[in-house]
């Protein structure tokens, strides 16, 4: 009989190698970039308003196109790498966010950059959660929630440098500018991602490929490793034919795929309302603009530091362990900055803590997803949690643009604001309950 390889067994008892920190690296690149145009429109926007003539309400439809298309594409290209690859789906997801951004900044009318947007969108809403998948596949065990969480802090970095960027090029070159470069980007890491980026090695276990192309990607993991002849590769876990988002509510998985959801749901309708209107709070309760701004960094800067630091306790003590002490604290955090208007330095510091629970809490949510759902379903997973979250991202900012023209006052709106973190802790813990052991 053949000899059986399980492959499980080999990466978790192994310490990380410089393979798989080069896939998390193409994967953190392609998060970056995708971080990168995905905010790109919040430091675009004014100089289209001004070029275009467009009105502030004429923005909205805009500031959408590329989240309805992160919506979409999120939902559509999990399923479609967990049946053909995740490196085929990452690679085409990157040329067509890198073409169509380049595609918007030769734009001349509010229709064109409306559809550019939302094409552009279904790329960047596909890479994500194939990005995340990648990494964590080829993770051992033990490491995997760190590895994920630093991977996807390229997200974070490639917002920020978004907005370096924009303040550079807009003044002497204009707001296309800013999307020749993260349209171009991309479009040269394509060709870097094909010779370099693997297929996912448990992908091609789990769908039976041919042991010819899985002793390679072994030696590459464990240079000591012999590929025997004619051997037989196993993961330690379940094969699955089908729809892949069927499988998401079976094998007692339909609680924590809700739980997953409404996580995803309220955390992003966190991060969206806080990042869109933390500034703005801040300067028009009295603080200069310069201070707002600073404020409102704080935030990234938070969320950039918890994702770095969370992902050891996570693999340490466990998700269910951490997660739901990171939420409550959000709300903590949250609730203060309703009470703490018009001093800066008190809003620095909750703005920072808010940012290290909550962004952080995003990065360990894909993390929990990722460790959650097996191989043969695990980017359908992960990408309709972030499909069902990029709905509560939408609505975020515009239920609290509608409070306060309701008169709402910014305290009663940040303590209002708690209530999106409790829910996320009352799913992670209600989710730990269940699923545990």
């Amino acid at each position: 009989m053949a000899e059986v390889v399980n492959v499980t067994k080999l990466i978790d008892g192994r310490k990380i190698g410089g393979f798989q920190y080069l896939v998390a690296l193409l994967c953190a690149a392609t998060v970056f970039l995708d971080g990168y145009d995905t905010q790109s429109i919040a430091f675009v926007a004014p100089s289209i308003a001004h070029e275009l003539h467009l009105t502030r309400p004429e923005l909205g439809p805009l500031f959408v196109a590329s989240l309805v298309g992160l919506f979409f594409g999120a939902l559509g290209f999990g399923p479609l790498a967990d049946k053909v690859g995740r490196r085929a789906v990452i690679i085409v997801c990157t040329i067509v966010f890198g073409a169509f951004t380049v595609a918007a900044a030769t734009a001349t009318s509010l229709g064109g950059l409306l559809i550019f947007r939302f094409i552009a969108g279904l790329g960047l809403g596909g890479a994500m959660p194939n990005g995340i998948a990648l990494t964590a596949e080829y993770a051992p065990e033990r490491r995997r929630a760190t590895v994920v969480m630093i991977m996807f802090t390229g997200f974070s970095l490639g917002a920020a440098f978004g907005g370096a960027i924009a303040a550079t090029l807009i003044p002497t070159y204009g707001w296309r500018s800013v999307w020749y470069v993260g349209g171009i980007l991309p479009l040269l890491l394509v060709p870097i991602q094909y010779f370099a980026l693997p297929e996912s090695i448990r992908f091609l276990i789990v769908t039976d490929a041919e042991g010819a192309r899985i002793g390679p990607l072994l030696r590459r993991i464990d240079r000591a490793f012999a590929p025997p002849r004619g051997a037989r590769y196993e993961v330690d876990e379940m094969h699955a034919h089908g729809v892949p988002v069927a499988h998401l509510f079976r094998q007692r998985r339909a609680f924590g795929t809700f739980m997953l959801w409404i996580m995803f749901f309220t955390n992003l309708l966190s991060i969206f309302f806080l990042q869109n209107w933390i500034p703005t709070m801040a300067h028009d309760t009295g603080l200069a603009i310069r201070t707002a701004v600073i404020i409102g960094t704080m935030f990234q800067i938070g969320g950039v530091l918890g994702s770095l630091l969370i992902g050891w306790p996570i693999d340490k003590f466990g998700p269910y362990a951490v997660i739901p002490l990171l939420f409550a604290f959000a709300v903590v955090f949250v609730a203060l900055i309703g009470v703490s208007v018009g001093s800066a330095a008190a809003l620095m510091a909750v703005t920072f803590g808010a940012g290290f629970c909550i962004v952080g809490g995003q990065n360990s949510a894909n993390a929990l997803a990722a460790i959650f759902y097996p191989t043969a379903m695990r980017a359908t997973g992960v990408g309709w949690a972030l499909g069902v979250g990029r709905i509560g991202g939408i609505l975020g900012p515009l239920i609290a643009g509608v409070l306060l023209a309701g008169h709402m006052g910014y305290g009663a709106l940040f303590l209002l604001g708690a209530l999106a973190p409790l829910c996320a802790t009352v799913a992670v813990f209600s989710m730990g309950r269940v699923y545990r052991s």
